[in-house]
C-alpha cells in the first residue's frame, strides 16, 4: 500500500532528499484530495450504476524553481495502479496534432474525436508539465479537448509558470480561447506555490556555469550538472514554429540540452529561439567553437539564440572553445560579437535570471 502525498512527503524530508517548504507543504492537502479520489473512487447514481465521481483537478502555478515539478513527480509515485500519464504539456499537445492528422488521412471527419477518445481510454489521469499555450493551433483545440477528456472522467493535474488569465496572453484571436480560461477554473482548483526560494537557482549557486575549453573535463562538468538538475531524465523535446521543428535532444521539467550544431546548424531563425526560450528556463548547450567567417551564418544564429535567452533570462550553461571574449575574433562579426561575450559574461553571474524579491 502506497502511502499518501503528505506521508511521502513527510518521509523523504525525513530522508534528507527534500527541504521542508511551508509553500510546497500548502499544495498537499489538494494533492492527497486527488489521490484519494483516484485511489478510492467514490460510486454515482443509484446503486453505483452512474460510474465514478469525477475528481476534480489541479492547476498549480508559480516561478521557476519553487518545487512544482517535484510535488508532480512525488504525487505520481503515491498512485499506485492509477492509469496515470506524466508528460510535457507542449508534448503531449504535438501528439494531439500528430493523431488527428492521422485521423484526417483515414477520413475522419471530428479528428479531435478519435484523438482525445484514445487519451482517455488510456489513463484516469494527467499530470502535465508547464501549461503554456503559444501556439493558435494548440489554442483553438485545448477547449474541445480538454472538454472532452473532463466530460469522459479524466483528471488533470498540471504545473504551470503562469496564472490561468495569463495563458495564451496577447495571442492571435484570444477570445476564442477564453472559454477554456473558464473551463480550467472551473474544473480545476487553481493554486499558487509562491515560496521564496528558487531550489533550481540554489542547486547552481556557486558553481560555475561556463566551461572552456571543451575537453574531458568540461564534459563531465556538463554532465554532473544535468544529472543535478533532471535527476537523469531526459525525453526529446520539438517545438513546431510555423512548419518547422525545432527539436531540443534532452529535456526534463524545464531543464533542455543540445549541442551547438542542434541549435545553430540548422536555418533557425528568431521566431524559433524565442520559442525555445519561452519553454525552457535552464539550457545547456555543448560544444560552442570557435567562431569566424568559416562558419559565419552558424555565427549569427548563436547571437540571435543568446539575445532570445537574455531577454527571456533563461539560465545558461555552456561548454566552449574559448572563453567569451575570444570565441570570435576575426572575421566578419567578429566587431558585433562584443555585445553577444558581455552578455555571456552577464549570464554566468551567480544571480543571473533571479527575480527581484
Amino acid at each position: 500500500m502506497t502511502r499518501d502525498v503528505t506521508a511521502e512527503y513527510e518521509a523523504r524530508v525525513a530522508a534528507g532528499t527534500i527541504a521542508r517548504d511551508p509553500a510546497q507543504e500548502g499544495v498537499l492537502p489538494e494533492l492527497d484530495r486527488i489521490r484519494e479520489g483516484l485511489v478510492n473512487p467514490v460510486k454515482s447514481g443509484w446503486f453505483g450504476w452512474g460510474g465514478t465521481v469525477p475528481v476534480r483537478g489541479l492547476y498549480i502555478w508559480g516561478g521557476v524553481g519553487r518545487g512544482k515539478s517535484m510535488l508532480m513527480d512525488l504525487f505520481v509515485d503515491t498512485l499506485a495502479d492509477v492509469p496515470v500519464r506524466r508528460v510535457h504539456f507542449h508534448a503531449f499537445m504535438q501528439e494531439i496534432h500528430d493523431a488527428m492528422h492521422a485521423a484526417r488521412s483515414r477520413g475522419v471527419q471530428d479528428a479531435l474525436k478519435p484523438a482525445a477518445e484514445a487519451v482517455s481510454d488510456a489513463v484516469r489521469c494527467l499530470a502535465f508539465d508547464e501549461m503554456q499555450i503559444t501556439d493558435i493551433t494548440d489554442a483553438m483545440i485545448v477547449g474541445r479537448l480538454f472538454e472532452a477528456l473532463f466530460v469522459a472522467g479524466v483528471t488533470v493535474v498540471t504545473t504551470s509558470n503562469r496564472v490561468p488569465d495569463d495563458l495564451y496572453k496577447d495571442g492571435l484571436n484570444r477570445q476564442l480561447f477564453l472559454p477554456f480560461i473558464d473551463l480550467l477554473k472551473d474544473r480545476m482548483v487553481v493554486h499558487e506555490l509562491a515560496g521564496p526560494t528558487d531550489y533550481r537557482q540554489d542547486r547552481l549557486r556557486g558553481s560555475p556555469v561556463y566551461f572552456s575549453p571543451n575537453d574531458a573535463r568540461a564534459r563531465a562538468e556538463m554532465d554532473a550538472l544535468w544529472r543535478d538538475l533532471t535527476g537523469g531524465m531526459s525525453e526529446r523535446l520539438v517545438l513546431k514554429v510555423k512548419g518547422r521543428d525545432v527539436e531540443i535532444p534532452g529535456f526534463h521539467n524545464g531543464v533542455g540540452r543540445a549541442s551547438f550544431y542542434e541549435l545553430c546548424g540548422r536555418m533557425l531563425g528568431p521566431g524559433d529561439y524565442l520559442a525555445l526560450a519561452g519553454e525552457i528556463s535552464v539550457l545547456l548547450v555543448d560544444d560552442i567553437p570557435r567562431l569566424s567567417r568559416a562558419n559565419f551564418n552558424e555565427a549569427k544564429r548563436f547571437v540571435t539564440l543568446i539575445d532570445a535567452l537574455y531577454e527571456a533570462k533563461v539560465q545558461l550553461i555552456a561548454s566552449a572553445a574559448a572563453v567569451p571574449e575570444m570565441l570570435y575574433v576575426e572575421g566578419d562579426g567578429a566587431f558585433e560579437f562584443e555585445r553577444t561575450a558581455s552578455r555571456l559574461r552577464e549570464m554566468q553571474a551567480e544571480d543571473w535570471g533571479v527575480e527581484p524579491g
